[in-house]
């Protein structure tokens, strides 16, 4: 002690652990600690939020679909080279994007 006061050691300080102590533990601090369980329901709950959003963009991909079978060819091509004229960079970014996304399925499946 100090002029009345206790001084930390240098391995308190920096949040070491002391001879003695487990690995994890830390002396005369609150740190908070989990059992496996606790994660293992974060895990479930993560899981289940992913879950539920995967089916909900496979829903609309599957409605999308949907609406394309009912269209004409020749109107979808029409309306994409429009689209293109007026968009010349986003066209160039989107079929850059699906070229990529093609690549990495096709030489995904090849190994």
């Amino acid at each position: 002690m100090e002029n009345g006061k206790t001084t930390e050691t240098s391995a308190a300080k920096t949040g070491l652990a002391q001879p003695g102590q487990q690995f994890g533990q830390q002396s005369g601090s609150t740190y908070d600690q989990q059992p496996a369980e606790g994660y293992g329901q974060k895990i479930s709950d993560a899981a289940s939020q992913a879950k539920d959003f995967v089916t909900d963009k496979v829903s609309v991909v599957g409605d999308k679909i949907k609406e394309l079978q009912n269209v004409d060819v020749k109107q979808l091509a029409t309306n994409a080279t429009d689209y293109a004229r007026k968009n010349p960079g986003q066209a160039i970014l989107i079929s850059a994007a699906a070229g990529l996304i093609l690549g990495l399925v096709l030489r995904g499946s090849r190994r």
